[in-house]
């Protein structure tokens, strides 16, 4: 059976609908909002902030720097620092731009403690455990393995203790823990550019790897019997140190050689996971 076709229309009211339906906006053109309105585009890479994360990011050959924001006037030390790095480096850092603190701020994460420095870079460039073990030295050297810490202002105080006592890396999970950000840079003081931060898919079969590269694997338990200063130190050494709370977990456990803890004579039997691995990072580095 045919459809009847409606007749169209004519004549001054059928021009009228015409010309409303031709102004109607569709919804999506609703809600788009004029272009002087519209927010700017995403900028790529990522922002540091903080005058030691900065500093130490622009002095690093393998960060690539977009730009870099001033807020104010840098004092002396910091400006001749500065000045250091530019001449180091000639034309291969981005040039500055001075801006007032409130737009820094706008740039930055809520609350973001950036100092009068912002720096827009690229993320570093990817590096897996066996681009560690092929550039590892001789001697002493102790990688520091995190079982899913999470909070980037304690990954960031481990990277920083590193680097302070010359670890050799800091592993952690992808999964439950912090990738690289500036919160992460500004907690590690520039130890993020000195000692590669790698985030592996599964910490138990990574600790196997550096088991068959001849490292021993201390896990950090403070119901352990024996304290870190009384055992017997291989050369080559992983430290374990799980989240707070919950700890080593199950698998990470079984794949240490020994579990140490840290000499706690006083009222108090537990420190800060960052604490910890600062004082555990002495005692196998700094007084060997």
């Amino acid at each position: 059976m045919s459809r009847k076709r409606k007749k169209l229309s004519t004549g001054p009211a059928a021009d009228g609908n015409r010309r409303n339906a031709n102004t109607a906006q569709s919804p999506a053109a609703r809600d788009t909002p004029p272009r002087n309105q519209r927010k700017p585009a995403r900028e790529s890479g990522l922002w540091l902030y903080g005058w030691h994360a900065c500093l130490a990011a622009l002095g690093n050959p393998q960060r690539r720097c977009r730009q870099l924001l001033l807020a104010g006037t840098a004092d002396a030390n910091h400006q001749a620092a500065l000045d250091a790095l530019y001449k180091r480096h000639d034309l291969s850092l981005p040039e500055s731009q001075t801006i007032d603190r409130e737009q820094m701020s706008e740039r930055l994460p809520p609350g973001a403690v950036h100092q009068g420095i912002a720096l827009r870079a690229d993320p570093l460039p990817l590096q897996d455990l066996e681009d560690v073990l092929e550039d590892l030295p001789t001697g002493r050297q102790v990688i520091v393995a995190l079982d899913q810490v999470s909070d980037p202002h304690n990954v960031g105080a481990i990277l920083r203790s590193a680097a302070v006592f010359g670890g050799a890396a800091v592993l952690n999970t992808e999964r439950h823990a912090p990738a690289e950000t500036g919160t992460l840079a500004k907690s590690a003081s520039g130890g993020l550019e000195s000692v590669p931060y790698i985030q592996v898919i599964n910490l138990a079969r990574s600790l196997d790897r550096l088991k068959e590269a001849g490292f021993w694997v201390f896990g950090l338990a403070s119901e352990a019997p024996a304290t870190l200063p009384e055992v017997e130190l291989p050369e080559k050494l992983v430290l374990c140190l799980g989240a707070e709370g919950p700890g080593l977990r199950r698998l990470t456990r079984e794949r240490c050689d020994l579990l140490v803890r840290l000499p706690a004579p006083g009222p108090l039997q537990d420190l800060n996971v960052s604490n910890a691995a600062a004082v555990a990072l002495y005692e196998l580095l700094a007084r060997t």
